[in-house]
């Protein structure tokens, strides 16, 4: 009796461009699933550790997109992008560049577009994790752009952690992570200063959290919100249970304390000040949540010029 030839398919190769701690985490990620990985970095020595495990250290940019259909690019930002593809564009006529650099929806569309005009395929991409968890299955990587080039690229993708594809517009990625920034650094403040709150009458922040976090706030407010999420794409914001008027005394009160402990205030301040505005708007009757459509105008101050 002989062996069956296997039919696995075997690791596509790829090119990683970009070695700091996110490159190198992706690169031994990609070399450790068995993916012929080519690597290029201006500062060449930051290859050796990836060198020693079998990765190939290319010479120039033009070489390593040359050595692979898909070059994974994890680089400061989209102008450190084009800058250091900008001698190298030729070679990556007809493969795939896949995008995990920072920034914002209009420079994630105005990538596409560079792309297009040059023939490759572009996909643009967020890494949600920081660089230890990177390779695990369950760590998400976000990824907007076209269907055929995640779709050709899957498993390359999934070795890398798990690919979530949000739709064709390019900017989607950039968009998801900058919003999820948005929740994750709003959240941890709320709790830095509940602690804070808390630890001027001496509650160590260990057993204030054990409330905090083990049970209110996936019982109480994870639970709340995932039951109204519904209500902010209807706009319905029924007052019968609280309206903003009473969770702007509410506000007021967690002001006051504030400054009768001692500590900053400036946090409930905000809050407070944007209640008002939503009392201000009409929304005086409805529950809290119809904050929402305060922060889905513009303030009234005017807008910051970006660069760009």
């Amino acid at each position: 009796m002989t062996d069956k030839p296997s039919t696995a398919p075997h690791p596509t190769p790829v090119t990683v461009i970009g070695l700091g701690p996110m490159g190198l985490a992706l690169a031994e990620a990609l070399l450790q699933h068995g993916h012929p990985t080519t690597v290029w970095n201006r500062t060449p020595k930051k290859a050796d550790t990836l060198v020693a495990k079998g990765a190939r250290r290319a010479e120039t940019v033009a070489e390593a997109i040359s050595a692979s259909p898909a070059t994974v690019m994890c680089l400061k930002d989209y102008a450190t992008m084009y800058a250091v593809l900008d001698s190298a564009a030729d070679a990556l006529k007809g493969r795939a560049l896949l995008n995990l650099n920072s920034g914002t929806p209009n420079e994630a569309r105005k990538a596409l577009n560079w792309a297009t005009e040059r023939h490759i395929a572009y996909l643009d991409g967020a890494i949600m994790v920081p660089p230890p968890l990177v390779g695990n299955p369950g760590s998400v990587f976000l990824y907007s752009g076209a269907q055929q080039v995640f779709d050709e690229h899957r498993a390359t993708l999934a070795s890398m952690g798990d690919p979530r594809y949000l739709g064709s517009d390019p900017s989607l990625a950039v968009l998801y992570n900058t919003a999820l920034l948005d929740l994750m650094y709003a959240t941890m403040n709320g709790f830095l200063h509940a602690t804070a709150l808390a630890g001027s009458a001496n509650v160590p922040a260990a057993t204030f959290a054990e409330l905090a976090l083990d049970w209110f706030l996936p019982a109480v407010v994870t639970a709340t919100l995932t039951e109204q999420a519904p209500a902010l794409d209807q706009g319905d914001y029924p007052g019968d249970a609280g309206t903003m008027e009473m969770n702007l005394q509410a506000l007021d009160h967690i002001t006051r304390t504030c400054v009768e402990q001692g500590i900053n205030s400036d946090q409930p301040q905000l809050m407070k000040a944007i209640a008002e505005q939503a009392i201000a708007q009409g929304h005086s009757g409805k529950n809290y949540l119809a904050v929402h459509e305060v922060f889905k105008k513009p303030t009234r101050s005017a807008q910051p010029r970006l660069p760009g």
